[in-house]
């Protein structure tokens, strides 16, 4: 095997790595949500985005990549959550075209009691995948990040 192919094997473990800590991450957080909340990680996910806009309203395609979804899953999403009263849908005032999802005050209440629940969730999924020797640089790296990032 070359040094190209060295890096690309390299690239590819991390690249593993990476993928085996997000999926234990969102396993143990979907869990705990449903349980609690009756809410999914990437409901949450969208509430969480909403929440940290001015105004609580993001466009469509802006909330599509927050949640890392198609803009057609985004909008069997966004319906969902129409439905259960959690955000809403309205036209943008200066492009008729455009149409902005906002959070309602019943999204806010269940963003604001699911929080705890998502950040202990988390903590205890770190922590448990720190255990494992293939994770634990990782994770320590996540704890290195620079706040508000």
């Amino acid at each position: 095997m070359g040094i190209a192919d060295d890096a690309v094997e390299i690239r590819s473990q991390g690249w593993r790595t990476l993928a085996a800590l997000h999926g234990a991450l969102d396993t143990e957080l979907e869990r705990a949500l449903q349980r609690e909340h009756k809410l999914s990680v990437v409901e949450y996910t969208v509430l969480d985005a909403l929440s940290r806009q001015d105004g609580w309203h993001m466009r469509m395609a802006q909330l599509a990549r927050a949640a890392a979804l198609s803009s057609s899953a985004t909008t069997r999403l966004v319906n969902r959550l129409e439905d259960r009263d959690l955000l809403t849908r309205i036209l943008c005032a200066d492009d008729r075209r455009g149409i902005y999802t906002e959070l309602t005050p019943a999204g806010r209440e269940l963003l604001d009691s699911a929080r705890p629940t998502h950040d202990a969730t988390l903590e205890a999924a770190l922590e448990e995948a720190c255990k494992t020797p293939e994770l634990a640089p990782l994770v320590r790296a996540l704890h290195e990040l620079p706040a508000g990032g």
